[in-house]
């Protein structure tokens, strides 16, 4: 029996005494006052400062008890220990002005918080660091700016300091930081550290033995990362974060002793080099952030070896992780989230990824794995209390690799997921109809693979579906109502690019407004589709290629969010609305049959295409004045004549592409062109134009390709042509210059990848400068009137003597680029032929139709990208070099109608990509090497050869025929056999003369 059985008065008493104390506790403190002098500093402290917020209305003297004022704490004395000024809302509303050192007199002051306020360019008091008693002070964001004062560091106390800057602070000497024993968590976010010295990092790392957290991401923190001679064994760093700056050295091995860490984040930090494997065995790291230092490299199969038992967030993303992914990743049962895109991983994924129950974010894109998906997942742990694999995983990022093989059943089994992106693989086979069990799902994309069969109806019941992208793919088959069922919260829907019909009623409501609807090459047509009409949130559409022919309804054009419009590779006809008020940025109505006037645009675009059609009329003259902020401007390829108006010329500094190119344009190039300051693209051919070519041109500093070209352009080119250094192709073919061509092409000109000066009057001899244009990949000049030999420099264009093996689109502009697809129309086997897309590769000389004379340069074999070879039609003599054969690449061939003569060398026939040979009129002799490629060459490409015989001519050579069994028979009698050669050879000629 207990005292308290024994005796419950006793109790009672106790519990009255219990009641009273504490009683008298609160009404100690409901009493507290603060201290007089503190009161009055407060209220000094406040002049100094401007709250637009009127946060400091109750620091009055009608108010005299402090420690109810706003942002203030006191202790049960009634002593000041909290001022927390800390904004919560728009910076520019914080509190401003100036510190004033009274606020110093508040003796016991513990904590201090001015973050997040506006204290524009005044220093950080110097008198802080006598504030002795401080444990917190929070000084982040809050516009300080200059140098920290050093006498900080006796806030010896200090456990927390935050002086997270916008690049405006600095520290020139960190020794003062030794001062702060009691420090546990420092933050100097964005502080500039470039001045701290080497050893900064050992002076925090083992002078505050107390320091649990270290911030000093963005400091300018240069390389190489601080060395440490030995780490202090009872640290207890826990989270380390030196991410966004530039070591430029290696991560150091014994930042893996230290076994206190936590998180650790280097990331953006320019490191390099191996990864310490020790960091994976690391016993309570939890976060592992490396991302986007680009340069460090680890072996996927000895990184995830290591024990990574508390792990949880590993993101090593944009660096050069090689190698597979081990099977023994399914032992990191604690991660939620895997970032390892852009690596060079390669292989498959494993199928112990089915194993990792607390996944939820699972990023492996941009890589290079091309194995197939694991068509079985194992068994999660007993622990996990599911046994469906990745019962956790929400995010599921595998696009921008080679991943081939058909989509897994597991698939289908992952019940919490809300993003799915294999795009941009080699996946094939059907889209599953198990997928409909992913109600989660609000992001899909399967776009641009190989996926066949057709798309299944019951996608349509993925009720929280925002984002569908199947686009670039070869599904075939209808698309009907019931595939968008319950897509009430469908945003962005992409059906592009595959064999698809759109099959619904013709009044028809979807149950969605799309923001992003693009429907190219689906099969609409031929009416135009009335449920768009409901579409009234639509932003970006795009029905390219869709077999519509009606003409657009009215309705059409007014759509009040359009940002951005392709209907173009349709047959849709009838005129533009004239005002064009549509307010989309970009149009795209080219390739259609639109008729009738130019239309002026009324609002702001920055793309207009209206190519191929059938516009007819000339350009009004003040369309410059409507289109000041046009980037993108194409008529090309309609029926617009007259003179082109000098308004253009306001297009000024917006201006990259303009293209007025096959039209029926008459008259001069307007002198305003000169003001198109940013025009990178301009295209003139195939119209009517006369005259000589501007010296405006020239100052088109950032033009990088120029077509001129089928014009009735005269005069000789321009020499201010010298200074656009940019250029790239310059073509102005099929005209009426003449003149020399100028050295200075040779010399102002090196980055110019294409020259076609073809069908002029340029005449003299072929400036050896022209070798010095190191890109140069196309060079004609065929049907002109130049003569004298062909300098030997030709044969080390530096863009000819290598192949070409990346195919790269050559297009221009900056902010779109993709709607201007370089091209160059070459005569290539006596046919015209336009090059667009494999532009890049192409590498040719013509120098047909001239009067070169001297021999054929023998160093042209060192020309090894040479596809296309011409130099028919003048009065080159020589032989062909017996080394031809290094020319493998060579297509075509036409050395006709010349002088040359000799053999035809045995090399010739190992060319295999020669598609087109010929070697006739020239005085080529023997017999013909009939054999390798050259069988496939008829008799035309050796004619008006008198002294070539042999297949396919149906001249025979001589040791082929059976009545001449006596000869050679005395071939060692020299004389007897010449004197038979050249009876023979007479009789030849007599024949082949006959």
């Amino acid at each position: 029996m207990t005292f308290f059985t024994m005796c419950p008065s006793m109790v009672i008493l106790l519990q009255i005494v219990i009641f009273f104390f504490v009683f008298g506790e609160c009404v100690d403190q409901l009493s507290v006052s603060c201290l007089e002098y503190e009161r009055n500093a407060l209220l000094d402290f406040k002049t100094g400062l401007e709250d637009p917020r009127n946060q400091l209305a109750s620091w009055n003297n009608g108010s005299r008890d402090c420690c109810q004022w706003w942002g203030i704490g006191c202790d049960k004395a009634g002593a000041v220990i909290t001022v927390d000024f800390q904004n919560r809302y728009d910076r520019s509303w914080g509190i401003s002005g100036e510190i004033r050192p009274s606020l110093a007199k508040l003796k016991s002051l513990r904590h201090l918080d001015l973050s997040y306020n506006y204290f524009l360019s005044i220093p950080i008091p110097k008198f802080f660091g006598s504030l002795k008693h401080l444990r917190y002070l929070n000084l982040s964001n809050a516009g300080f700016s200059g140098l920290v004062p050093p006498n900080i560091g006796n806030l010896s106390r200090l456990h927390y300091l935050n002086i997270e800057s916008v690049y405006l602070v600095y520290v020139d000497d960190l020794e003062w930081i030794t001062g702060m024993i009691s420090l546990n968590h420092l933050v100097m976010t964005r502080v500039d550290l470039s001045m701290a010295g080497l050893d900064w990092f050992g002076i925090i790392l083992n002078k505050l033995p107390s320091l649990t957290e270290l911030h000093m991401s963005g400091c300018n923190l240069n390389g190489p990362f601080p060395s440490v001679s030995s780490v202090n064994s009872t640290t207890s760093l826990a989270v380390l974060d030196l991410s966004v700056n530039n070591f430029n050295s290696k991560i150091p091995d014994w930042l893996a002793n230290i076994s206190s860490l936590v998180s650790v984040d280097l990331s953006y930090g320019g490191l390099h080099g191996r990864i310490p494997l020790g960091l994976a065995e690391l016993p309570n790291l939890q976060t592992l952030h490396l991302q986007s230092n680009t340069n460090l490299s680890a072996s996927c199969s000895q990184f995830f070896r290591g024990r990574w038992k508390s792990i949880k967030v590993v993101d090593l993303s944009d660096n050069m992780l090689h190698g597979k992914l081990p099977t023994s990743i399914g032992n990191m049962t604690s991660l939620t989230y895997l970032d390892l895109s852009k690596n060079n991983v390669q292989g498959g994924i494993p199928g112990s990824i089915g194993k990792l129950c607390n996944l939820k974010r699972f990023h492996i894109s941009d890589n290079k794995l091309n194995g197939f998906l694991p068509q079985f997942l194992e068994e999660t742990h007993d622990s996990c209390h599911s046994k469906s694999p990745l019962p956790s995983l929400n995010g599921l990022y595998l696009n921008n690799n080679e991943l081939n093989g058909i989509l897994p059943d597991w698939l289908g089994q992952l019940r919490n997921l809300v993003e799915l992106d294999l795009s941009s693989n080699l996946l094939h086979g059907p889209i599953l109809k198990s997928l409909e069990s992913l109600q989660n799902l609000s992001s899909f994309s399967l776009a641009k693979n190989r996926l066949n069969g057709t798309l299944p109806d019951s996608l349509g019941k993925l009720s929280e579906l925002s984002s569908f992208d199947v686009s670039f793919n070869q599904l075939t088959g209808n698309i009907t109502e019931a595939h968008f069922l319950k897509l009430h919260k469908l945003e962005s829907l992409f059906l592009s690019s595959n064999f698809l019909t759109l099959t619904v009623s013709s009044n028809w409501t979807p149950p969605f407004q799309v923001w992003y609807l693009h429907l190219g090459s689906c099969h609409l047509g031929p009416s135009f589709p009335t449920w768009l009409r409901s579409q009234n949130e639509v932003r970006d559409l795009d029905l390219s290629n869709a077999s519509i022919s009606s003409s657009i309804p009215d309705w059409f054009w007014e759509y009040p969010n359009l940002k951005s419009l392709n209907v173009s590779f349709n047959q849709l006809k009838g005129q533009l609305p004239n005002p064009f008020n549509i307010a989309s940025f970009i149009v795209d109505l080219s390739s259609n049959q639109f008729d009738g006037p130019i239309p002026i645009p009324k609002k702001l675009k920055q793309l207009l295409d209206l190519s191929n059609n059938k516009l007819s009329g000339p350009i009004p003259e003040n369309i410059g004045d409507s289109l000041q902020s046009m980037i993108f401007f194409s008529l090309s390829t309609n029926q617009i004549d007259g003179q082109i108006p000098n308004s253009i010329g306001k297009f000024r500094s917006s201006m990259n592409v303009l293209d007025l190119s096959n039209n029926k344009l008459i008259g001069k190039i307007p002198l305003s062109f000169g003001n198109l300051s940013k025009l990178v693209a301009l295209d003139l051919s195939k119209n009517n134009l006369s005259g000589t070519i501007p010296d405006s041109l020239g100052q088109l500093s950032s033009l990088q390709t120029l077509h001129l070209s089928d014009n009735k352009l005269s005069g000789s080119i321009p020499s201010c042509f010298q200074y656009l250094s940019s250029l790239e192709t310059l073509d102005l073919g099929n005209n009426r210059l003449g003149g020399n061509i100028p050295h200075w092409l040779g010399k102002g000109l090196e980055n110019l990848r294409i020259l076609k000066l073809r069908s002029n009057a340029f005449f003299g001899e072929l400036p050896s400068s022209l070798s010095n244009l190191r890109s140069l990949q196309v060079l004609d000049l065929a049907d002109n009137g130049l003569n004298g030999s062909i300098p030997a420099s030709y044969g080390y264009f530096k863009g000819m003597i290598k192949v070409q093996k990346e195919n790269f689109l050559l297009s221009y502009g900056d902010d779109y680029p993709k709607y201007y697809e370089e091209r160059i129309v070459l005569i290539v086997r006596g046919q015209e032929l336009q090059y667009t897309k494999i532009l890049s590769l192409v590498v040719s000389l013509d120098f047909s139709a001239n009067n070169l004379s001297g021999e054929l340069p023998s160093n042209f074999t060192n020309l090894l990208g040479l596809l296309n070879l011409n130099l028919s039609n003048n009065h080159i003599s020589g032989s062909i070099p017996e080394d031809i054969s290094k020319l493998g690449q060579l297509l075509s061939l036409d050395l006709s109608s010349n002088r040359l003569l000799g053999t035809i060398p045995n090399s010739l026939s190992s060319l295999s990509f020669l598609g087109h040979l010929n070697l006739s009129n020239n005085d080529f002799s023997g017999k013909i090497p009939y054999s390798g490629q050259m069988t496939t060459f008829e008799a035309s490409s050796f004619g008006g050869n008198q002294g070539l015989c042999g297949e396919p001519l149906d001249v025979k050579c001589p040791v082929d025929n059976p009545d001449d069994n006596g000869y050679l028979k005395d071939h060692n009698d020299d004389d007897n056999v010449i004197d038979k050669w050249f009876y023979l050879c007479v009789g030849l000629g007599f024949a082949a003369g006959l």
